[in-house]
């Protein structure tokens, strides 16, 4: 039964995009994205092929205030008019992470409104019920440049982990390929991009871990055997660009279509009377080559899967405050004092 509707203003600041979003809504959802707002620094951080922590904590820091205010203005609301405030508390880049922390507390403070401090990989695993409404428990794979996760999602704080990455997350190994092709940032788009007119085949890269039982993942020797073509080519036109992009996103494509089908049986073993869906969520779930190979996975084993709009798989705050009002509607605060956490497992 849907609860009474709640409006909360969220804000997010764990990497290098600087956002705030005003949702609205009750679990299970689906809710209502009253604004978002999304401030990125990709220009900042391109002459340096990745995030440098210390850029990304002053852009913040500089733009953290005008993002509240443009949010809260789209929204066609006062501060006064939300029930909380909720902002990423971590895992992340610590000097990013309080930014958005501190100036959650001191609007809460200021405002005599509930502070919720949400850890960031739960924003993206609930992403699916702020979009679809969808009902727990369900199946997610969580696939981002820092994190690499199957979960089973059973609610707000509720999760059981089946596997991880064991070295670079998926979103890492697409970050790092792209450097080490000269292809630009932020990499995954640009390793996208350059698979489109590529041959898959051409080269015969490894899937790590295939062979084995379990959950995990690994990526690191994937990366490193990018790294070996590139040094055996010698000359590398636009082509082998192409064709080596191709060929790495297959093998990402093998490795998280394997794990996820047996993480799907297992699923439907392990809550039998549970709806069959799955989720992908992350930077990575906006991949359409991932997105449409999990989904002729999930359709195989008969499950439903469900991706958020390209628009919510990167980092934003809509996600944010809609996992803040899921702990909300929950009973769940946090004191005035929470800490951020540069790491911060969800289970």
């Amino acid at each position: 039964m849907a609860q009474a509707e709640l409006t909360i203003l969220g804000l997010e600041s764990s990497c290098d995009e600087t956002a705030a979003a005003v949702v609205r809504g009750g679990p299970p959802g689906p809710g209502a994205i009253l604004s978002s707002i999304v401030a990125s620094q990709d220009e900042a951080h391109a002459p340096y092929g990745g995030v440098v922590p210390e850029i990304a904590a002053r852009a913040h820091v500089e733009r953290m205030d005008e993002i509240v205010v443009r949010a809260l203005d789209r929204a066609g609301l006062g501060l006064a008019e939300v029930d909380a405030i909720a902002a990423t508390a971590g895992p992340g880049l610590i000097g990013g992470v309080l930014v958005g922390l501190m100036t959650a507390k001191a609007l809460a403070l200021a405002a005599g409104k509930p502070l919720i401090a949400v850890n960031h990989l739960e924003g993206h695993a609930l992403t699916a019920r702020l979009t679809d409404g969808l009902p727990l428990p369900y199946l997610l794979l969580l696939v981002s440049g820092g994190h690499c996760q199957l979960l089973a999602v059973e609610g707000p704080g509720r999760y059981r982990l089946l596997g991880g990455t064991i070295d670079d997350a998926a979103g890492e190994a697409f970050d790092k390929t792209a450097k080490l092709m000269g292809l630009g940032f932020p990499g995954g788009p640009a390793v996208e991009r350059a698979a489109l007119t590529g041959d898959p085949r051409r080269f015969a890269l490894p899937r790590p871990l295939l062979d084995r039982p379990g959950f995990d993942f690994s990526f690191a020797g994937l990366k490193t055997a990018v790294r070996y073509a590139l040094q055996r080519a010698g000359h590398v036109d636009e082509t082998f660009k192409a064709d080596l992009a191709a060929s790495f996103q297959a093998a990402v494509v093998d490795i998280l279509s394997a794990r996820v089908k047996a993480a799907l049986r297992w699923f439907a073993e392990t809550y039998p009377g549970a709806a069959r869906h799955a989720v992908v969520a992350g930077g990575v779930a906006a991949n359409t080559a991932i997105r449409d190979a999990l989904r002729a996975v999930a359709g195989s084993e008969g499950f439903t899967l469900t991706a958020p709009p390209l628009r919510l798989c990167g980092d934003n705050a809509a996600m944010i405050a809609w996992a803040g009002l899921e702990q909300f509607a929950a009973g769940m605060t946090s004191p005035l004092d929470v800490g951020g956490r540069a790491r911060w497992p969800l289970a």
